[in-house]
């Protein structure tokens, strides 16, 4: 009865992977829904909110870029123009590429995301319910991945059971059934974990996730710099107008550079 054992195997796997999501979605659900009502996002927060620690960097470098403050170059250089940093974020970009004022952007980039003023911005985003705290911050997001994958192992695992040499007593079609069951709980988990917590954030709160939404409609009429930050913020680096400065966060050093 090899095919018992897969089907055990199975449903260990789907109930496994669906009970972190629920344990995930309801963390989620904790974090106090009506938190931000009354204030609006920094550019900082929005980037934290959006992608975290690596995007707060990535605003405070284009910031400075546009401002000719900070010169990114397409080779995947940056140099520090102005050495006087208008804020935390900044000031931590300065430091992170050294006293001789150049530097790679991608250890720029990892060291500003890894700064004492990133972590600043994250405990007060907590601290307000916009943020997801740091201990359940792969929740959602993690859980929709672990049953998709889930998914895929009740389906080989029934495939698995199905080519196995038949037996009289239990015809494939009933073995097949079996193996709907815990495959139907795996999807059925996906569905209401579309309906009920997308969009799956890793960072943001639901209240968080709103103050975004909100953020980005205000952002969507206008066409000052605030905006394009803005787009930055939300958005990432692909929402970077500029081919050059876009070219120099794209750019990878060759295998085995210094």
């Amino acid at each position: 009865m090899v095919w018992v054992f897969l089907l055990l195997s199975a449903w260990a796997v789907a109930g496994a992977a669906c009970t972190r999501l629920c344990l995930a979605a309801v963390r989620a659900a904790s974090v106090d829904e009506d938190a931000g009502h009354s204030r609006d996002l920094t550019l900082y927060e929005a980037a934290f909110l959006s992608g975290g620690p690596q995007r707060v960097a990535d605003l405070t470098m284009v910031s400075m870029a546009r401002q000719r403050r900070l010169l990114l170059a397409r080779t995947g250089w940056a140099t520090v123009v102005d050495p006087r940093g208008l804020d935390e974020m900044e000031r931590s970009v300065i430091g992170a590429i050294g006293p001789g004022g150049q530097s790679r952007i991608a250890p720029v980039r990892a060291a500003a995301a890894a700064a004492d003023a990133v972590g600043g911005i994250a405990e007060r985003l907590v601290s307000a319910g916009l943020a997801v705290p740091d201990g359940t911050r792969t929740t959602v997001a993690a859980g929709v991945r672990q049953v998709r994958a889930a998914a895929l192992v009740v389906l080989a695992l029934g495939a698995t059971a199905l080519v196995l040499p038949a037996t009289p007593d239990l015809p494939r079609d009933l073995v097949a059934l079996w193996f709907a069951l815990p495959l139907a709980l795996t999807l059925s988990c996906l569905a209401i974990a579309r309906v009920e917590v997308h969009p799956y954030s890793r960072w943001a709160s639901p209240a968080g996730q709103r103050l975004l939404g909100a953020l980005a409609r205000r952002a969507a009429g206008a066409g000052d710099e605030r905006t394009y930050l803005a787009s930055v913020a939300v958005r990432g680096i692909r929402a970077i107008g500029e081919p050059d400065l876009r070219a120099a966060f794209a750019h990878r050093e060759p295998h085995g550079a210094d």
